[in-house]
């Protein structure tokens, strides 16, 4: 085969590992509901990630996962607790009364977060396009969680906005990780971890399972093995093949195709004001990302929901 030939097919192959993670991350929102018809948002949580976390550690030897150190432990613990746990938690509470598209949109403002974060914490510089995008990501997620009229909805788009916190203090944490590990790594041991501290729900998801109706059940198989098992796994393909910028520019979709999605398979119309706050937050992070839009090869993959899966679902 022709070198330039080799370099389309391989070109085709990470365009097509971006267009799945996308539409896998996407379609988690809208499975979330369906799952909630059986489960309670932290019986989900638990059996999602033990779905995930029991596939991942069959395929690890095969992708080469390592051994994490022991002084990496309590990193790796903070990781899934935020970015595991408490975002189930807290994600899987506010969809039993905001629609999924529109807790995709809020989920979106993770990138903005983590740059806030990463300012106060880390001491990385905040540049007049990085503050400025960030305050407009932040006000169209904050639009959002005031759209509705009902306090019950109210309260759980701010549990949703809370569930994005989790996962921008997760990009925090494994920051000093990412430089010893590979991101596939990383989110495996987040995994891990995230599940273990949700083991006391054990009992509880038993008697879950035993009286949930097939219709979630297969949803919540279906959030465990592709969203958030192979979802990492493809997302880790295509990263290392392009820079995080490039790979993550996709990202800004998944909020379009769960509104279509959600729109196909729930009948969810969001609210027009949510979809303005959502508009809002995604020109935020596109005045956030403005002086990053370069394709150049990076040494390895970082799937973390949202480098920027920051809003893996």
């Amino acid at each position: 085969m022709l070198p330039g030939r080799v370099d389309r097919v391989k070109l085709n192959k990470t365009l097509l590992a971006l267009a799945a993670t996308v539409l896998l991350w996407a379609i988690a929102f809208p499975a979330i509901r369906v799952a909630l018809e059986g489960y309670g948002p932290a019986q989900l949580s638990f059996l999602r990630l033990a779905v995930a976390s029991l596939a991942l550690a069959a395929v690890a030897p095969s992708l080469g996962v390592r051994r994490p150190a022991r002084a990496d432990l309590w990193r790796i613990a903070v990781a899934g607790g935020t970015g595991m746990s408490a975002y189930q938690l807290l994600l899987n509470w506010g969809e039993v009364h905001v629609p999924a598209g529109t807790a995709s949109l809020i989920v979106a403002a993770v990138p903005a977060m983590s740059t806030v974060l990463a300012a106060c914490f880390l001491g990385e510089r905040l540049t007049p396009a990085k503050t400025g995008g960030s305050l407009v990501a932040l006000s169209g997620a904050a639009l959002i969680a005031v759209s509705g009229k009902e306090s019950g909805y109210t309260a759980a788009a701010w549990a949703v906005l809370a569930a994005a916190c989790g996962q921008a203090v997760y990009h925090l944490t494994i920051k000093s990780l990412l430089r010893r590990y590979t991101g596939l790594e990383v989110a495996t041991y987040a995994m891990w971890a995230g599940t273990a501290l949700l083991v006391p729900l054990a009992p509880s998801t038993v008697r879950a399972v035993l009286d949930a109706p097939a219709g979630a059940s297969a949803a919540v198989a279906f959030l465990g093995l592709l969203p958030s098992a192979a979802g990492f796994v493809i997302w880790g393909y295509a990263v290392a093949r392009l820079s995080v910028t490039a790979a993550t520019a996709a990202l800004y979709l998944v909020p379009a195709v769960t509104l279509a999605v959600s729109y196909l398979w729930l009948g969810e119309q969001p609210r027009p004001l949510a979809v303005l706050g959502g508009l809002v937050t995604i020109l935020g992070l596109a005045l956030l990302h403005r002086r990053r839009r370069s394709i150049e090869r990076v040494p390895s993959p970082n799937p973390s929901p949202v480098a920027f899966p920051r809003h893996h679902s």
